[in-house]
């Protein structure tokens, strides 16, 4: 039987992707969950596998297409697929599955891993399941929240196949938030695609109506004109600015800090940073001041669920880096920046910059962020005002350092200036918090001594 295999819905409103890589050829034998190609959707490069064990029959894409939700992709001619055996099934088992097995051998365990971990008892034998409509059963996280994947562990049970852990992860889905429609409530790829329509459409609800546009005149009629598609990249973040701008009151706060001195250590030590395959940047620099200041100014690390009328304080330090690259602006982020040295983060910003570059970012390196930097000095300017990246509630915008004179010890010295933009939301932040964050940054910037003793 042949199947024809098109282009499932991926969830968080993707319509269509560029194919990047196609992974198998005709006449190739591939099993079910098997990796067929990957596609860039929005900013992420996501694998999509076979629904299938088979044969493929026909490949109706190349690599560059851009493709639709629903194209067909290959034709396969599937094959049936063998039971496997009891010492096979035992050690092809879910790490989750095998835990929960080991524990009920000991005596310590009789529920299953989806019961687990929903902490009941599990259901008398016989007695009618339940049915509730999926969307009863869904409870996506506040607003503010940021998903963050955990892998399976002890304490962690999830009863997914790995393609499907993969899936949530690559969309920015919590797996442990899904609720399972599978035998004995495992997660399958269909409940994360539905879990993840709904939490987009929870949050374009709470971003409000979306902005209406006037049609635009024929300019056609002035001159020559060229039109082009806008590509994944730049849609998703037209898209996002506007569902970020409509929300957040936003104000910027500007200040200069002083890093003639700073400059000359950072150049003194930059062969450190080089040696591990780094560059001892401003930002890197900065990036290490900004999670000292989150602990200072928590007020900072923190994000506004509306729905809730509530504030969300985060304990961690997650801080996204934006990156310039030929397809548009990319955000990875540094997962807890506090517990790293900035020689540390010098070699991690160069590595996810490059990834961002070669289009090799997954979703979930994108996601979880507390604050943003985004550094414009290798380009020029003298200022501008960022746009806040929420759910986040304030980001640092870097310009170019120059000379200017200072005045100090009753004359002029030349100094180098660093110029700092800071927006922020108004709605949890007041401008006098601003200041004090941002002269307190600067502060740290010219005395480093202020992020042992404060930060």
């Amino acid at each position: 039987m042949s199947t024809e295999f098109k282009l499932p819905e991926l969830g968080e409103n993707i319509e269509s992707g560029d194919i990047v890589d196609i992974l198998v050829t005709e006449g190739d034998i591939v099993e079910k969950d098997q990796n067929l190609l990957e596609i860039e959707t929005d900013k992420a490069v996501i694998e999509v596998p076979s629904p299938v064990q088979g044969k493929i029959q026909e490949v109706h894409i190349g690599e560059g297409d851009n493709v639709k939700v629903g194209a067909l992709l290959f034709t396969i001619e599937e094959t049936e697929e063998e039971p496997p055996g009891e010492e096979e099934s035992e050690a092809t088992a879910e790490p989750a599955e095998i835990a929960v097995q080991e524990e009920a051998e000991s005596g310590g365990a009789q529920a299953t891993a989806p019961e687990r971990e929903a902490g009941v008892s599990p259901p008398e034998a016989g007695a009618p399941k339940p049915e509730e409509p999926w969307a009863s059963k869904v409870q996506p996280p506040s607003l503010g929240e940021q998903p963050v994947y955990e892998p399976p562990g002890p304490g962690n049970l999830v009863p997914a196949a790995p393609s499907v852990r993969r899936l949530a992860r690559e969309i920015g889905v919590d797996i442990k938030s899904v609720p399972g429609t599978g035998p004995e409530g495992r997660i399958t790829q269909e409940d994360v695609k539905k879990y993840s329509k709904q939490l987009h459409t929870q949050r374009q609800a709470a971003a409000g109506a979306p902005i209406s546009t006037e049609p635009l005149p024929d300019f056609s009629k002035w001159g020559p004109v060229e039109t082009e598609p806008m590509s994944n990249v730049r849609r998703k973040t037209a898209e996002h600015m506007m569902s970020s701008w409509a929300p957040v009151p936003h104000v910027t706060q500007y200040d200069s800090a002083d890093i003639t001195d700073l400059d000359a250590l950072r150049k003194r030590w930059s062969s450190r940073a080089e040696a591990r395959g780094g560059k001892l940047t401003v930002t890197a620099i900065l990036v290490k001041v900004v999670a000292a200041a989150l602990k200072v100014f928590p007020k900072f690390n923190a994000s506004i669920d509306m729905g809730n009328k509530q504030v969300i304080y985060k304990q961690y330090y997650h801080i996204g880096i934006a990156v310039d690259t030929e397809r548009g602006l990319l955000v990875p982020v540094i997962q807890d920046v506090n517990q790293k040295n900035i020689l540390d983060l010098a070699v991690e910003i160069q590595e996810l910059a490059q990834k961002a570059r070669d289009r090799k970012l997954g979703m979930d390196e994108m996601q979880g962020g507390c604050f943003s930097v985004t550094n414009l000095g290798g380009i020029g300017g003298t200022n501008f005002s960022p746009i806040v990246n929420a759910p986040e509630v304030a980001i640092l915008g870097v310009s170019r350092a120059r000379m200017e004179p200072v005045y100090r010890d009753g004359e002029f010295e030349p100094r180098l200036m660093l110029p700092l933009s800071l927006s922020y939301d108004h709605r949890l932040v007041d401008g006098a918090d601003a200041a004090r964050f941002l002269r307190w940054v600067c502060n740290a910037l010219e005395e480093p001594l202020l992020l042992a003793l404060e930060g």
